[in-house]
């Protein structure tokens, strides 16, 4: 096989990337453009060892499962919506084999229920960053970086988010060129703008802004907040943050308000919840809503027993716990100390008394339970992408809860935590996945373990 040549295939699979896969004389190739069930004639683009790599030149017969509709004009070039192809009942079946396929391959013989969805696959977002550039005239332009790559795609409007976040980014990216402002250009680490980050409450609308600079402030910000703020009401909040690392790291650790005020809310649970512009929270809130529920209610918590709520990010789990049960103490722990602020806020605002919020590393959660004199009955996880460490899950282990309910957005490594509490007394017999990130490959899940 060769570089430029040409096949006609069928593709017989899907990867979580969103590509087409065939074998063409034994060789695994991954094709861009395809979804399983096509006919089509490929053009391969790489050559690896062992694989390789193709774009879709034309179908010659179309998959029952391609989409039809809806289709976003931006699919074959933004890294976004890998699933952006195929109809909606067909990705949710996918990602159910995902889950799935993780699990057997770290030796776990696990159901997999089907994918809970809210059925609503677009304007489901509530916060998105958009890289800055340049054009070949030097003026700003913001969108998504293209597949594998740090190139900008502009974007008009992405169906994922509010059609609102359009609407602001174009308005500032006009004000910004207006100014005569340098994007940031990662190459030689010169240049102003890096990022335009936005948030919204989706139950009380409220928007936070955010421009992230390779500097320290950008001339007329303040002005040009106040413009932004009366074209656009909803906006509550604009921040400067400053990162001048080079680094593909989007925010700094600085943040300077330059409008509004410190936090914006929403609901959630039917608990307010103050969103900083550096805290945790989740990006599609009514999934959200239900995995929480769904995460709490597994552990069938009793009357007058504690729970903790690890990596507890702004404190929406450990709300929503207080809000369904009638636990005698909620312990909150999370390595951010903004967030930690947000969530004794949450608490605050809501009224809520049962809950502690201790900042600190979940490597260091024995240290902080024997220093605190805490017992558990039950525990929360929800860490981020590369799941607990082991350190974490040898105090569990060691601490004994009878319940952890251990929500994960990556299916790999709640297999290998899973397995090792298995390994270690718990068990555990079904997964429950739930589509948070429709359109995309990824897919989070729920697994309640109990101690024998």
């Amino acid at each position: 096989m060769n570089k430029n040549e040409i096949y006609t295939v069928d593709i017989t699979d899907m990867n979580n990337l969103g590509m087409g896969v065939c074998r063409i004389d034994g060789i695994v190739t991954f094709v861009n453009g395809a979804v399983v069930g096509d006919t089509a004639e490929i053009k391969i683009i790489k050559c690896q060892k062992g694989y390789s790599i193709a774009r879709t030149e034309k179908i010659i017969r179309s998959s029952e499962m391609r989409e039809t509709e809806h289709v976003c004009q931006k699919t074959s070039s933004c890294g976004g919506c890998v699933y952006g192809l195929i109809k909606y009942e067909h990705e949710l079946e996918i990602k159910r084999n995902q889950v799935l396929f993780e699990m057997k391959k770290a030796g776990l013989d696990m159901k997999v229920e089907p994918v809970f969805s809210t059925g609503k696959t677009s304007r489901y977002r509530n916060k998105a960053q958009y890289p800055v550039s340049s054009d070949k005239n030097g003026k700003l332009i913001s969108g998504f970086y293209a597949r594998n790559t740090h190139r900008v795609v502009e974007c008009d409007d992405c169906l994922l988010e509010p059609k609102l976040f359009s609407d602001i980014l174009k308005s500032a990216v006009y004000k910004l060129n207006s100014l005569g402002l340098s994007a940031y250009d990662e190459e030689s680490g010169k240049g102003l703008l890096r990022h335009i980050y936005l948030r919204q409450g989706q139950k009380t609308g409220e928007v936070l802004l955010c421009f992230v600079i390779n500097g320290k402030s950008i001339p007329n910000e303040k002005r040009i907040a106040e413009d932004l703020a009366e074209e656009f009401p909803q906006i509550k909040s604009i921040f400067i943050n400053v990162n001048r690392e080079k680094t593909n790291v989007i925010n700094g650790k600085e943040y300077r308000l330059i409008f509004g005020k410190e936090t914006i809310n929403d609901i959630l649970c039917e608990n307010i919840i103050s969103i900083s512009p550096d805290s945790f929270y989740q990006v599609n809130r009514d999934c959200a809503e239900e995995l929480y529920k769904k995460a709490i209610t597994l552990l069938d918590l009793k009357e007058g027993e504690s729970l903790l709520d690890l990596y507890c990010g702004a404190g929406t789990i450990t709300l929503a716990a207080s809000r369904i049960t009638s636990l005698k103490r909620i312990i909150g722990v999370e390595i951010v100390p903004a967030a930690i602020e947000n969530a004794k806020r949450n608490a605050e605002m809501n009224k809520i008394d049962n809950v502690d919020f201790i900042c600190g590393d979940a490597g260091d959660i024995e240290k902080i339970m024997r220093d605190k004199n805490i017992s558990l009955d039950a525990v929360i996880l929800d860490p981020p992408r590369k799941g607990c460490s082991e350190e974490t899950l040898k105090y569990l282990v060691k601490a004994s809860p009878k319940k952890i309910s251990y929500v994960s957005c990556s299916p790999d490594t709640l297999a290998r935590d899973v397995a090792f509490l298995l390994k270690n007394g718990y068990t555990a017999d079904t997964v429950y996945p739930f589509d948070m990130f429709p359109r995309t490959g990824h897919v989070e899940s729920v697994v309640c373990l109990s101690r024998e």
